[in-house]
């Protein structure tokens, strides 16, 4: 929707340099509203919100931002949608709005209810900064999935935030030294966990939680933690099998209702996948015309599925646009994402779906997209691993079983991927900081859930979902001004999800078995029964042809960080044949990052 930007300067400087800051930081972020901006200064504490929109619901100057309440107490600037907003406006009862943007509604909520009691009420994806000048206190609140991001920085004398690093690291005074312990998750990961940056001065605010500054102290309270729920609700459905697919379909087709609400046109992301699938599916029954779908593909068999795409689009009776990719355009893409992502971030599927947000954006405002679905309903190929791990420790006498459940820990997939690689492949040994140890499970207090998939599952919800999967829609679409919505990231539907049992989810070595009866009813079973490919690309062969100069130039490495002739050996396997393409992107894109920095300073 929006790209929010503050900062609070505690060491007396004037209204006319607080006005530079945010205006600087505002610059950068311009991609995210370019419709329109505003800005807020009070000169008494030194705070001050900069604001720009992109214009989703209600666009007259009525939803402009910054906001203030009818009191005068709180000011907001807001990023995303609260999409019960009118559900709420009938529960506040009879009061005056000047518009009728989600924005004014949130403002009366803070006025009845506070702001964790308004936040605890809200449906919907969002980021936002709130003052209250009654209390001379900010707030800072991010959604309970963590869809919509919310980054900030304390220094000498000024606390800032952001809905992007890059307008934080537009401060004069910003402290831009690497995270060392960041470095060493990204190599491992290829992104960077949250709440670390790469930036060792500044944090990403964890979803589900708020952020209370005040002159004297800052304290972090959670509104809403995914494990605690998730503990809580674990297995306590009682139903049927019926009974879970009207439960599940009822607040799947509410959440996609809520997410169709907009003043602009909007579309949705449709590959031939189970997810993308089901939500246009329930886009067009509630639709009064054809929803405008949106697929790319690659001139290469493993990789394309956009006939897929279009023949569910055609099933549907959706208007669907279709681009195929060249090596070209994928090039000219790769050189945008060390600016886009402001850290290394190594998904290189972030290409395809910055591809597919710029054919989306002339035709469309707002694109609804299926991400959420693999996390949770049992996707991914590793959760049948997280299965078989799990009947292998039933086997295991009980002083060893807890050992081999600890083995997905980051995710399943990952170890694999790092025996695999060779040389280079846990990334450990180019590092300088011989501590790291790249196999050690995630630090957690909390006790594990009772089965090693269920486990897997959340624990790929609470970080790859979010911290990859997440960051990579955000930015691709907001670089385009592009707002993405995620019906299946709806927090009633998680908290239904984590209550089935498995069985519901994971069927006969086959995942998402009740998206897929739930799709049965709007498409033929071939349609549900084939491989989804997703919106990859064929990055291994684009290494050996038209990316291959660009990256030797790049893997000449001269950050450090590398071992350089570990580096040369795993691109000349790479290039005799033997895929080496994972390895290769986390070291293209962290040298193309320590580049921009360069150029930066």
């Amino acid at each position: 929707m929006c790209g929010i930007s503050g900062i609070w300067r505690r060491n007396g400087a004037s209204a006319d340099a607080i006005r530079n800051d945010i205006r600087r930081m505002s610059a950068t972020i311009r991609h995210r509203g370019p419709d329109d901006d505003g800005e807020f200064i009070d000169d008494a504490s030194g705070v001050a919100f900069a604001f720009r929109r992109l214009k989703i619901i209600d666009l007259t100057a009525a939803g402009a931002q910054p906001m203030t309440s009818a009191s005068g107490r709180y000011v907001i600037e807001f990023n995303g949608e609260v999409y019960n907003h009118r559900e709420l406006l009938h529960e506040l009862g009879d009061i005056a709005l000047r518009g009728h943007s989600d924005t004014e509604v949130m403002l009366a909520c803070f006025e009845r209810w506070g702001v964790r009691g308004a936040v605890e009420r809200f449906i919907g994806m969002f980021a936002f900064a709130v003052w209250d000048r009654q209390e001379r206190a900010l707030f800072l609140v991010r959604d309970r999935a963590g869809v919509k991001p919310l980054y900030y920085a304390e220094g000498e004398g000024f606390f800032a935030f952001a809905s992007e690093l890059k307008a934080i690291a537009a401060l004069p005074d910003f402290n831009r030294r690497l995270d060392e312990n960041a470095i060493a998750e990204y190599l491992q990961l290829g992104w960077v966990p949250g709440p670390m940056t790469i930036y060792a001065s500044a944090r990403k605010l964890p979803p589900g939680t708020i952020l209370r500054v005040t002159a004297s102290r800052t304290e972090l309270e959670t509104y809403w933690n995914p494990r605690e729920v998730a503990e809580r609700v674990f297995g306590t459905f009682r139903g049927t099998e019926a009974d879970a697919l009207d439960a599940a379909g009822e607040l799947l087709r509410d959440s996609v209702r809520l997410r169709m609400i907009a003043d602009v046109p909007l579309g949705v992301f449709l590959s031939s996948g189970i997810d993308s699938t089901l939500v246009t599916a329930l886009m067009q029954q509630q639709a009064s015309r054809p929803v405008r779908t949106f697929t790319i593909g690659f001139e290469h068999g493993a990789s394309d599925e956009a006939p897929l795409a279009r023949e569910t689009a055609a099933h549907l009776g959706t208007e669907h646009t279709e681009m195929y990719v060249t090596a070209q355009e994928a090039l000219d893409a790769v050189a945008l994402m060390p600016s886009m992502f402001d850290e290394p971030f190594a998904d290189s599927s972030a290409i395809p779906t910055y591809l597919v947000s710029r054919m989306a954006r002339p035709f469309v405002t707002v694109a609804l997209s299926g991400d959420g679905g693999d996390e949770l309903f049992g996707g991914y190929h590793r959760y049948f691993l997280g299965q078989q791990l799990a009947r292998r420790a039933s086997r295991l006498p009980r002083f060893l079983a807890p050992a081999l459940r600890l083995l997905p820990g980051r995710r399943a997939h990952s170890y694999a991927t790092m025996l695999r690689e060779g040389p280079l492949g846990a990334y450990e040994r180019g590092l300088r900081d011989p501590t790291f140890t790249p196999f050690r499970p995630p630090a957690t207090s909390h006790r594990q859930l009772p089965d090693a998939t269920s486990e897997i599952m959340l624990r790929d919800f609470t970080t790859y979902m979010r911290d990859d999967i997440l960051v990579k829609v955000d930015r691709a679409s907001m670089a385009v001004s592009l707002e993405t919505r995620e019906p299946l990231l709806d927090h009633r539907l998680v908290e239904l999800a984590w209550s089935l049992p498995l069985s519901m989810k994971i069927r006969d070595g086959r995942g998402k078995w009740l998206l897929r009866e739930l799709l049965s009813r709007f498409v033929p079973q071939p349609m549900i029964d084939r491989e989804k490919r997703g919106f990859g690309l064929p990055l291994a062969d684009w290494l050996r042809g038209p990316l291959r100069a660009w990256a030797e130039e790049l893997l000449h490495v001269r950050s450090g960080v590398f071992d350089g002739k570990r580096v040369q050996q795993v691109w000349r396997t790479h290039l005799r044949g033997t895929n080496r393409e994972a390895t290769l992107w986390r070291v293209l894109m962290f040298e193309a990052f320590l580049q921009l920095e360069s150029n930066r300073g």
